[in-house]
């Protein structure tokens, strides 16, 4: 906490600072006030009272914007206060299969292509009076489709044009499928955040006995995709790390698709190691599930799955199954996107709170100040781990 209470930014605020978490993002957005509102509260300068700084200090940051719609399915923004000069921060979840709208006699669950136009009525309702504005959107909306092969639309590139068109200053965005997108914006902020710092000090608070070293513990990586993520953390932490190939069978096509043949390990012996299976997402679990089954099969001691979001499409029984074999001891997902109630009462769940590192994002970038030693917290890890393993070593 002193690390960010005592902290001194050697620039004036770019504007009033308001935040205007959507619907979807509601619980997040909450919780990113309540650290802003804490920190500023405790916060001295001298010239606080000058007009510099009106408004630095408030109750709440939030500004309360509303989309309602029309008996049609249709809807706008309406924001129910002046945000003239303001440093805007708009906050979406566009993954949050949780809410719905009516058309007519029927009710429509949202889609992430509902919640991204929901943000751009905000932005268009802002109506280019704000200073600045900045859009938070943990997952990045179309990630997935970041790259064209064959005939196909590129629509990850499509919308960060229409909210760069839109004037959005700044894109904030978590653990991005590939970072390479940001190409589509070269001359615009375009930042993706890894939760590695969250992953360890979550699993280090939960779970007792850890020896975080060569010899006792590893990184893995469950395919190609994510190695720069096992990379990083087997780095930071002075371990190993391994991870799985899926080699396909080209001679065949399963459902307009190579089935896959095999999983083909790359890596030292893990034998009687800890090890975290990291990845950026988790939809349906199938993939994960296996490479954790096949780690056991190895001879793999305990196995913490940490994923950035977790979407759980095909529901948590085959997670409930897989813990229930032994294929997995916990699993990490963060609140970025949607948890559902059932999720949070799982056993063996454990969820990684991202609201304190998103506020102070949003705090430094409104002093206009230089975000780079929040996005590589090699340090914060390392002091973490240390402290994890002082405690045992006594």
């Amino acid at each position: 906490m002193a690390l960010v209470t005592t902290k001194d930014f050697s620039t004036l605020p770019v504007g009033r600072l308001g935040l205007i978490p959507l619907q979807s993002c509601s619980t997040l957005g909450s919780k990113v006030n309540d650290w802003l509102v804490k920190w500023r509260v405790e916060r001295q300068y001298p010239g606080m009272d000058s007009f510099a700084f009106e408004g630095y200090k408030r109750d709440s940051y939030i500004i309360e914007a509303k989309n309602p719609r029309f008996g049609s399915g249709e809807a706008k923004c309406t924001i129910n206060e002046s945000v003239r000069g303001d440093d805007i921060y708009v906050m979406v979840d566009v993954t949050n299969y949780s809410l719905s709208y009516p058309i007519g006699p029927y009710t429509n669950l949202m889609s992430p292509d509902d919640h991204f136009q929901d943000m751009k009525r905000v932005i268009a309702a802002i109506g280019g009076k704000a200073r600045r504005v900045n859009v938070i959107m943990p997952y990045l909306y179309e990630s997935r489709q970041d790259k064209r092969v064959g005939r196909e639309s590129l629509d990850c590139a499509n919308a960060l044009h229409e909210l760069i068109d839109m004037g959005v200053e700044n894109i904030i965005t978590f653990d991005a499928h590939d970072s390479r997108v940001q190409n589509a914006t070269p001359l615009h902020g375009f930042e993706t955040v890894q939760p590695s710092y969250q992953f360890i000090k979550a699993l280090l608070n939960n779970e007792e006995g850890l020896h975080i070293d060569k010899d006792h513990f590893m990184t893995i990586s469950p395919d190609e995709g994510s190695m720069s993520r096992a990379i990083y953390l087997a780095n930071v932490l002075g371990v190993d790390m391994g991870m799985y190939y899926k080699r396909l069978d080209y001679s065949r096509y399963v459902n307009g698709r190579h089935p896959i043949a095999a999983y083909e390990f790359l890596g030292p012996k893990l034998e009687g190691k800890d090890m975290i299976l990291i990845d950026d997402m988790i939809s349906s679990g199938d993939t994960i599930i296996k490479i954790a089954s096949l780690l056991k099969e190895k001879g793999a001691g305990k196995v913490y799955i940490c994923s950035t979001f977790g979407f759980f499409t095909d529901g948590l029984e085959k997670f409930d199954e897989a813990h229930k074999k032994g294929y997995f001891d916990k699993l990490l997902t963060t609140n970025l996107v949607y948890q559902s109630p059932e999720l949070l009462e799982k056993p063996y769940y454990i969820s990684c709170d991202m609201s304190k590192y998103i506020a102070l994002i949003i705090d430094t970038l409104n002093h206009d100040t230089s975000v780079s030693h929040l996005l590589n917290p090699v340090d914060r890890i390392k002091r973490c781990v240390n402290n994890y393993m002082s405690q045992y070593e006594k």
